[in-house]
């Protein structure tokens, strides 16, 4: 029997706010012709969508994302059957806005994972059948509020709608001369003092491995460093799930969305997404799709398996949100009288600051690859731009480009992994 063929596009971040319109449709079907040649066709969903139906959260994942759940039909008009949202804007509106978006994705028979009524929905994988195989679909997040984490059910009790969780575990290490000075400085100030006493009356474990300072865990090592790992129940809950889809479909994806970065370059993923990336591979993923910190981060092929640590944005219109609660405005200053456009002004500074003046968050790409049976026999990156310097109300669309800088870029991210990218008329290629 002659081996399957799959064809599988993946783009990172789809922060949708506006309707497809008549700038949008000038580059709209050169793309979604090339998404639509695979067979496969992911996007990571940044908004929640409905009609305020869910209390604003008094946490967002930075500007609370709310869209006209016909948003929805423009992604699936661009080609995608196969979304993940679990990330830091899935709780933006509390469970009633997680529950109607739900709602509006179930009614539209599309596929999504990551999000669910309790734990076991949220972490179980997902599934669609195309004419070239099974592919499953699990999808997990390690940037949310703690409060917006899915609770798993128990015989007396049900269990708590929300995202599925990658938590991990943070530690500092430093000498042990700054060792015994932190230890003087908790002391003297009692800031250990709320997390001793929970210790004491048991609402707390202590650890005997290091020192706790304030929320900080600090130990001592030679050289000053952060390290960062995966909190083992997090990994070993989506490690069972890839081993349950494995059995299941013929293809499996996990997406991971991941804002942490490793020191102050958000390009480059913190430590415990190489490792849990590695790890998901290593128990039966074929590819995993990272998005979250709005940029690209490098390619790495392990085990003949691509791990995209970060796609960046394919749609980014977090600045035309229709509606913000209270305290968005009083974040920056500003009161009743003021509007939407005052507080995006204001936070920008004029759109000269954060991400509307970072160049590389409007640089991205479309990854395509290709398998034939289990085996990766290629990859092709689709540069694409999103509109930077214009103004706020037209930029956050996808247009297919020929800028050289933007695959130039990413083959230097990529490098530390070891993985060549050749430039080809336009279009970046990994050839296995």
């Amino acid at each position: 029997m002659e081996e399957r063929q799959l064809t599988l596009a993946a783009t990172g971040d789809s922060f949708i706010t506006r309707r497809l319109n008549s700038m949008a449709l000038e580059s709209f079907c050169s793309i979604s012709n090339l998404i639509r040649r695979a067979d496969v066709r992911f996007t990571n969903l940044e908004v929640t969508t409905h009609n305020a139906e869910g209390y604003p959260s008094a946490f967002s994942g930075g500007t609370w994302a709310m869209a006209d759940p016909d948003v929805l039909e423009d992604l699936k008009a661009y080609g995608f059957n196969l979304f993940a949202w679990a990330n830091n804007h899935t709780m933006d509106y509390s469970y009633g806005g997680l529950l109607a978006t739900e709602r509006h994705l179930n009614q539209r028979r599309m596929i999504h994972a990551g999000v669910g009524k309790n734990l076991a929905e949220a972490s179980a994988p997902k599934y669609l059948e195309t004419p070239s195989g099974r592919v499953a679909i699990i999808s997990a997040t390690s940037t949310f509020h703690e409060s917006w984490r899915a609770g798993d059910q128990r015989p007396d009790m049900i269990g708590r709608p929300g995202v599925n969780p990658l938590r991990f575990k943070t530690t500092y290490y430093t000498s042990e001369q700054k060792i015994k000075e932190l230890k003087v400085i908790a002391e003297t100030t009692f800031v250990n003092a709320e997390h001793n006493l929970a210790i004491k009356e048991g609402f707390e474990i202590e650890s005997s491995d290091g020192i706790a300072f304030g929320p900080l865990h600090f130990k001592k090592g030679k050289e000053p460093r952060k390290e960062t790992e995966p909190l083992p129940a997090d990994m070993e809950r989506l490690e069972h799930s890839i081993l349950e889809a494995r059995r299941q479909a013929d293809v499996v994806i996990v997406s991971i969305h991941s804002h942490e970065m490793k020191g102050e370059d958000k390009s480059v993923p913190a430590q415990f997404l190489e490792i849990a990336a590695r790890k998901c591979v290593d128990a039966g993923a074929d590819a995993v799709i990272g998005h979250g910190p709005h940029v690209l981060r490098g390619i790495e092929i392990y085990q003949n398996k691509p791990i995209f640590y970060s796609l960046g944005n394919f749609i980014f219109q977090n600045d035309t949100v229709s509606v913000l609660p209270a305290d968005f405005y009083e974040k920056y200053g500003l009161g009743h009288t003021h509007h939407v456009a005052d507080a995006l002004d204001q936070r920008s500074d004029n759109d000269t600051k954060g991400l509307g003046a970072n160049r590389y968050v409007w640089e991205s790409i479309i990854a395509v690859w290709n398998m034939k049976g289990k085996d990766l026999t290629g990859i092709q990156l689709h540069p694409i731009e999103l509109g930077f310097g214009l103004p706020r109300y037209k930029r956050g669309w996808p247009m297919l480009t020929d800028n050289p800088n933007i695959l130039e870029h990413l083959r230097k991210l990529s490098q530390p992994y070891g993985t060549s990218i050749k430039i080809e008329n336009g279009t970046g290629i990994i050839s296995l």
